[in-house]
């Protein structure tokens, strides 16, 4: 929780019990730029965020830190952050579906506005690879339309903001071996495994 919304809930100690939430109050008056909420997963805790435009983030907070994660998105996306898990109820009932395996494609809005150019590209090229299935580096690179930006590729995979919703767990390396993953390579496994693509 950042210092903001402790200051702001020691003031709203003073409220009545039926006044709505910070987060209520700051939606209803256009002031929630980034809500966030985190989720359980059998992969551990993840922080995900959206903007009314939809997702911009789903974190391993064991990794890095929630407050890093939220200092990112206040500096990178807007400073007016707040914890809203209403907001991402959504989010989170596909990422427990998916998890159960109850759900092989995402249906949630992506806002792509932060991000830039060819990483841009890369990352909606790798939204596009189906549940069971899997590609290559370099051909992600070709798909986002630069064949001999195989590094590049890699590079903008490796900073994926959207981690299993943005699937680039689904990308291998030429020949078939994993290739890093920002979770870790047993969290990719998981993944490969949870969608059939590893025995």
């Amino acid at each position: 929780m950042t210092d903001i919304e402790l200051k702001l809930r020691e003031a709203a100690l003073d409220l009545p019990a039926d006044a709505p939430s910070l987060a209520e109050r700051a939606d209803d008056e256009g002031l929630l730029d980034v809500a966030y909420a985190s989720v359980d997963s059998p992969l551990g805790p993840l922080l995900v965020a959206a903007t009314p435009e939809g997702l911009v983030r789903v974190s391993y907070t064991q990794f890095r830190g929630e407050d890093e994660t939220l200092e990112e998105l206040a500096r990178r996306v807007s400073p007016r952050v707040l914890e809203a898990p209403a907001k991402l109820d959504r989010v989170r009932r596909e990422l427990d579906e998916y998890f159960d395996g109850r759900r092989q494609d995402f249906d949630l809005a992506i806002d792509w506005s932060h991000l830039a150019g060819f990483t841009r590209e890369v990352l909606r090229a790798t939204a596009q690879i189906p549940f069971g299935d899997v590609s290559t580096y370099a051909g992600v690179a070709e798909a986002a339309g630069s064949p001999r930006a195989v590094r590049a590729a890699g590079n903008a995979l490796g900073a994926n903001p959207m981690p299993v919703i943005v699937p680039c767990h689904r990308v291998l390396r030429t020949g078939g071996k994993l290739g890093g993953y920002t979770g870790g390579l047993e969290r990719k496994e998981f993944l490969l495994r949870l969608e059939g693509k590893l025995l």
